[in-house]
């Protein structure tokens, strides 16, 4: 098969971004990244600053990337961290299984440096516009300091952006009574402000879980209101509510279940929005709150593909092996040692998705989740990217997590059989 160079854009030098460029690069394409802070790691890029505006609603705000906190530990050991050929090994600097977001950036900037991407990363650079214009896609950037805007022509694009910065935030009958403090989990850093406060989250999922475990020990009170207790966690200390009914004009805040609580903050954990302001298609690809589509295995729009492709975005998957796979995939793609199916096969495929959620009866939204229902998509993305088969120590070790996130969520990263789970561990 007649192999192919293509000329790529890469948007976002994050975790994806940073693998889709070395696996392009082992493919011999030509690349560039386009990153807008000054170095390379994306959400992993830990800022102390918060926005102006705590909610992330306005408009007219200076956005801040990053929404760690400053003592985040990973949640996942890091041996799921970890790209295929490429182990996040323990170091002098934090040797634990699941160390600090410190750590993570360190091993990707290693990442970095041995393979050549800081080297064809173009650093403080925003991406304003991705166009398709005939055959080709026009890239408009502007580099921090300059107000001129620069063009650059590619064959293909590959959307690596992440969506962890444009915040979701619930809605709430009758907010405008409430008389306390309103913020979203992407503006939390540290737990001092809410020293000796009722503090209320929204939400439960990972994001929920660091942020009570955080205050915990210096909130008066901590309560959750939730749809679902998905993973069966429950934090003593910790009171559960329903889902909010409303806030009445006294200020309480009344739950569904008919319990009510007078709080001092609410912190919004409802995760983010997919978002790509730079990108225009024509409406070919639409982007819905948690929706992205149609696209094939979560990647290719079948009208626009294979120049246009999107790494990272589906969930509920150990993120390091899943943008990895895709990344491997795409290159091969893009060079010609793979052929997709027609777009019709393409868009079946698609459909088949979306009729399977709507059986089941779940939202379109849950076709990116790979859990529980894609059991698969990796071990399709590893044939296809020419690997041999993914070792079962993966889904046992994921498995494990969850097991004792249940059992010791307080203390289960430091309560780890690290003899037992290193003995079984294979790169």
């Amino acid at each position: 098969m007649h192999r192919r160079s293509v000329k790529v854009a890469v948007i976002g030098a994050g975790v994806s971004g940073l693998v889709a460029a070395r696996e392009l690069q082992r493919e011999q394409h030509d690349v560039v990244v386009y990153e807008q802070n000054d170095g390379v790691g994306g959400n992993w890029i830990y800022d102390p600053r918060t926005e102006s505006d705590p909610l992330s609603l306005d408009p007219n705000r200076e956005t801040v990337h990053s929404s760690l906190h400053v003592s985040l530990r990973t949640n996942l050991p890091r041996a799921l961290m970890s790209f295929t050929d490429y182990p996040f090994l323990r170091t002098e600097s934090d040797p634990r299984t699941f160390p600090r977001h410190d750590e993570v950036l360190r091993y990707l900037n290693r990442f970095a440096d041995e393979f050549g991407v800081r080297g064809v990363t173009r650093f403080n650079t925003r991406v304003s516009r991705v166009e398709r214009v005939k055959e080709e896609w026009v890239v408009e950037s502007v580099t921090r300091g300059s107000e001129s805007v620069s063009r650059e022509v590619y064959e293909a694009v590959m959307v690596c952006s992440g969506h962890n910065t444009v915040p979701r935030v619930a809605e709430i009958d009758c907010i405008e009574n409430f008389r306390g403090f309103q913020m979203h989990s992407h503006n939390y850093r540290a737990p001092g402000r809410f020293r000796d406060q009722i503090v209320l989250l929204i939400g439960y999922g990972g994001s929920a879980f660091d942020i009570a475990v955080d205050i915990l020990g210096l909130a008066k009170e901590v309560h959750v209101s939730t749809k679902e207790n998905r993973f069966g966690v429950i934090f003593n200390h910790v009171t559960y509510h329903s889902m909010i009914k409303c806030v009445n004009k006294d200020g309480s805040i009344s739950f569904q279940d008919g319990s009510s609580i007078f709080a001092n903050t609410i912190i919004h954990c409802t995760g983010y929005k997919y978002h790509f302001p730079f990108l225009d298609t024509n409406e070919i690809v639409t982007v819905e709150d948690k929706c992205v589509g149609p696209l094939y295995k979560h990647i290719f729009p079948p009208a626009l593909a294979p120049s246009l492709s999107f790494i990272g975005i589906a969930t509920r998957e150990a993120i390091f092996l899943i943008v990895e796979l895709q990344a491997k995939w795409v290159a091969r793609v893009l060079s010609g040692k793979i052929l997709l199916p027609t777009q019709d096969m393409m868009m079946k495929s698609i459909e088949d998705i979306y009729h399977e959620m709507e059986e089941k009866e779940l939202p379109k939204t849950c076709s990116l989740a790979l859990r529980p229902l894609q059991g698969e998509y990796k071990h399709w993305l590893a044939t296809q990217a020419g690997l041999p088969p993914l070792g079962e120590w993966r889904e046992k070790l994921f498995a494990e997590v969850f097991k004792k996130l249940v059992e010791l969520p307080l203390t289960y990263r430091d309560q780890w059989d690290d003899t037992y789970w290193d003995s079984i561990i294979q790169f």
